[in-house]
């Protein structure tokens, strides 16, 4: 399998194109040749990335794989770049899965978060968020509320069987006997044969008119019943008004969003200079000179004169801001809960009144076709009465007892054929209780699924965690015995036997727990099955040897492996990426050219 890839203004590369095999591609070139360039490009071509090229209002990239092509278009329009065409993933999820664990860029969200010592629960369950879970479970409760009322009466038909079954044993019996009681009197039939004939036939049809006004009576008294029940079902039903809901919904969520941005942003500001204060580093990032009363220092953002108290009080203060931020993102986060309630109220009742309404549809249509031939049917019985009252007077009394049997075996035999109908209507439905329970059972183990999934994504980002950590500390020689994420998803390092800070690491070794983590993400959301391409960049804290072991093992874990080398790394096994011809943005004093 060969990937084509063409590039126009993406990244540092003005124009460029590329081939990409199964398995290995090294991009191998020195700083400032579109390594990391080409790489975004990739991801651009996968819809998780839209950096267009400084100075340049638009930007294509094309991907040809197999016999289809993924074309992606960039455009700058007042100062916003967006996206538009026809990228290898459209679905949420996957770009958030790609973009979390398989672009595994020096930008990636989980990487940084390892490097930072920051809670990695928010990352490695994000793909969760964008699942609909509560929507997925009332939809299969809808469709299990279907196959239970089918199954029901699946259920009232096997019931059924044996009574039908014995009735239809007795109707065959009673019609043999009459039968044979028939071929007797036969011979001893005389004139009248034609009278008689129809006499037993309108009697025949007299009594089945019977039977079906019966059962006509009956019908539309249970739909009757039923219509009336639903009716008041419907006018007792409460459906909420939800005006405006969601826009207020939207508007809530966005609020919630900045304001999560706003805390986020604060807080890295504030773990970093407090860390600096708290560790003494302030001479890392300016000039300290100690005082008797106090340090005096530069501040390093602004060059003003301070001092480490009033550093220390401007922190006091960044933290007063986080925790009101805190306060903020709470409240709104318990609105939009109440929201988001209150709109899944709205939905189930809109839903139960649209089925009651669908049903009361199918009620009025079943009673108007019951009443219906109900009146039919008494017209044609008081037709048949009228007609076998003037018959009756032309057949002889001789003839009454074989008039009588005749019209007695009709009735049989038409009732023996709706008995028989009916039997086989009732195994059809009886027979279905299998396929049903199974059925049943597959959507009460889906809500099931859907409803323990968090947990269980998260149980298998640990196993999986745990697992590349034992494949990892096979191959490389790291100066720590073992990690883990916790139950709350916080890393922990052990070091010489004892817990020990990820700072105290090394930068090669936090970047191979970042890669673990994601991997794990990568394994429990099964992003092989989403993302068939795996991106390494920005892995200078790892030597050549274990880049070729982190390489080797990456590859089996994707069908195509992209990463960025230098010229001084060892070959790897795989396909050799060069931008020989591409045109890329060269930086040097103030002046940006294009080279070849």
């Amino acid at each position: 399998m060969t990937w084509n890839l063409k590039i126009e203004n993406i990244a540092g590369i003005h124009r460029g194109e590329a081939t990409i095999e199964s398995g290995v591609n090294a991009v191998r070139a020195s700083n400032w040749q579109g390594k990391s360039s080409f790489l975004t490009a990739i991801e651009t071509a996968f819809g998780t990335e839209t950096s267009l090229t400084e100075g340049q209002d638009h930007g294509h990239v094309e991907l040809e794989i197999d016999d289809t092509t993924y074309a992606v278009d960039l455009a700058r329009t007042n100062g916003t770049i967006t996206q538009s065409g026809n990228p290898y993933l459209t679905d949420d999820v996957d770009h958030i899965c790609a973009a979390l664990f398989a672009f595994l860029d020096e930008t990636n969200e989980v990487r940084q978060a390892v490097r930072m010592g920051e809670n990695l629960e928010d990352l490695l369950t994000r793909p969760l968020d964008f699942e609909n879970i509560d929507e997925q479970i009332a939809d299969l409760k809808a469709e299990q509320k279907q196959v239970e009322a089918e199954l029901e009466r699946a259920q009232n038909a096997a019931n059924r069987l044996p009574r039908l079954q014995e009735k239809v044993t007795t109707l065959e019996s009673q019609l043999e006997d009459l039968q044979e009681e028939w071929d007797e009197l036969d011979n001893e039939a005389s004139s009248d044969s034609d009278a008689r004939d129809e006499l037993s036939n309108l009697r025949a049809q007299l009594e089945k008119t019977k039977t079906d006004i019966n059962r006509y009576e009956s019908t539309a008294d249970r739909v009757g019943d039923e219509l009336e029940a639903k009716k008041e079902e419907l006018e007792t039903l409460d459906v909420p008004t939800h005006e405006d809901l969601e826009d207020e919904l939207e508007d809530l969520q966005s609020d919630l969003h900045e304001i999560e941005r706003d805390k986020e942003l604060l807080q890295s500001i504030y773990e970093v200079n407090q860390r600096v204060l708290e560790e003494d580093r302030l001479s890392l990032l300016t000039d300290v000179s100690h005082d008797m009363l106090s340090d005096q220092l530069a501040c390093w953002i602004c060059g003003n004169d301070t001092s480490r108290e009033e550093v220390g009080a401007q922190l006091d203060s960044i933290s007063d801001r986080l925790n009101s931020l805190r306060d903020q993102e709470s409240t709104l986060r318990k609105k939009v809960n109440e929201l988001q309630e209150k709109q899944q109220t709205v939905r189930d009742a809109e839903r139960k009144e649209r089925d009651l309404r669908d049903r009361i549809g199918e009620l009025e249509s079943q009673l108007d076709d019951a009443q219906t031939n109900l009146e039919s049917a008494r017209e044609r019985k008081a037709s048949l009465e009228a007609q076998i009252d003037e018959l009756e007077d032309q057949v002889s009394e001789t003839q009454d007892h074989a008039t009588d049997l005749q019209s007695e075996i009709k009735y049989t035999e038409a009732e023996l054929e709706d008995a028989r109908g009916e039997l086989e209507t009732v195994k059809s439905e009886a027979s279905q209780r299998d396929v049903l329970e199974e059925e049943l059972e597959s959507l009460r183990s889906e809500v099931e699924d859907l409803r323990t999934r968090k947990e269980r994504v998260k149980r298998n980002t640990r196993d999986a965690f745990d697992s590349a950590l034992s494949d990892i500390l096979i191959r490389f020689d790291v100066g720590f015995e073992t990690a883990r994420l916790t139950d709350n998803f916080d890393l922990i390092v052990a070091r010489g036997g004892r817990e020990a800070s990820l700072g105290a690491l090394s930068e090669g070794e936090r970047e191979l727990l970042g890669i673990i983590a994601a991997l794990a993400g990568h394994e429990a959301f099964d992003v092989a099955d989403r993302v068939p391409v795996m991106l390494l960049d920005g892995h200078t804290g790892l030597d050549d040897t274990n880049i070729h072991h982190l390489v080797d093992y990456l590859s089996e874990r994707a069908d195509v492996l992209v990463l960025s080398a230098f010229p001084e790394y060892d070959a790897f096994e795989g396909h050799e990426v060069t931008p020989t011809n591409w045109e890329t943005i060269s930086y040097g004093d103030d002046v940006e050219e294009v080279v070849g």
